[in-house]
């Protein structure tokens, strides 16, 4: 099957082929996707950076061809503006790909057209650890099935956060809590792990990253940093657990962009 490049700032992936659908995840500019199925106007793709499968409505899919991009691409550290002298102009959201910079211009090509930024290309959040990546998303809204700064979920803000230092974990919660390296003990876990809670059936529905011995930062509502100890994630304003600690992974350095 054909690979392409998503063209789009990025596309909500619905569980079946309908706008009424839940939105699942989404496509990201520059993630490469291949399409499985389709029904009437509405294409079943997969993506390749987490496997993840979903529904895009036709008219959402706009796309590269792969070929021209065959290289190893840079994910964009924050929110950038690019323009080309044919006049198309957006904003790309931290975490999107982009091939064959050109660090002279500030510019990418694709498609045939090349896209200048306006302000410097950054695309590693440097020496920082990954903690301190996840800060910088502090007060993003939450949104289902969403991945970038103007609105994300739990897991969504790990997968990004991992994304930006290069390294790829699936999609949803419960399948991030299979990967890395088990932590027996909070004491023992240290900034930038995952920390994994359940519900009352046992099952994984919550991630969030922990920042320090005694603090989480997750997305409940928005981004945000709570209390964390061995039971699970306590708010203090209210007095209350709202989240049972499970499970703690830490990830192996793998690069896999």
């Amino acid at each position: 099957m054909d690979r392409l490049i998503c063209a789009n700032i990025f596309v909500p992936l619905r569980l079946s082929p309908s706008h009424r659908s839940e939105q699942g995840s989404q496509l990201l500019f520059g993630e490469k996707y291949i399409i499985t199925d389709s029904s009437a106007e509405w294409l079943k793709v997969k993506n390749e950076f987490d496997s993840y499968e979903g529904w895009i409505d036709g008219e959402h899919h706009l796309f590269y061809e792969s070929g021209e991009a065959d290289g190893k691409p840079q994910v964009l550290a924050g929110r950038t503006r690019f323009s080309s002298e044919e006049g198309d102009s957006f904003y790309l959201e931290a975490g999107s790909a982009i091939y064959n910079i050109n660090r002279e211009m500030n510019a990418f090509t694709i498609g045939g057209k090349i896209f200048r930024a306006e302000d410097r290309i950054i695309t590693a959040p440097g020496k920082q650890d990954i903690s301190v990546t996840a800060m910088s998303f502090l007060n993003c809204p939450y949104l289902w099935g969403g991945r970038t700064a103007r609105g994300m979920d739990c897991s969504g803000l790990t997968q990004l956060v991992y994304k930006l230092h290069g390294h790829s974990l699936p999609r949803d919660s419960f399948r991030q809590a299979e990967t890395g390296t088990t932590i027996s003990f909070l004491e023992e876990a240290g900034p930038g792990d995952l920390l994994f809670f359940d519900n009352k059936q046992g099952n994984i529905t919550h991630v969030g990253l922990l920042l320090d011995g005694k603090r989480i930062i997750h997305c409940s509502g928005k981004v945000r940093i709570d209390m964390i100890d061995h039971q699970g994630i306590y708010i203090e304003n209210t007095n209350r657990y709202t989240h049972s600690l499970r499970t703690i992974k830490r990830i192996e350095t793998r690069d896999v962009l």
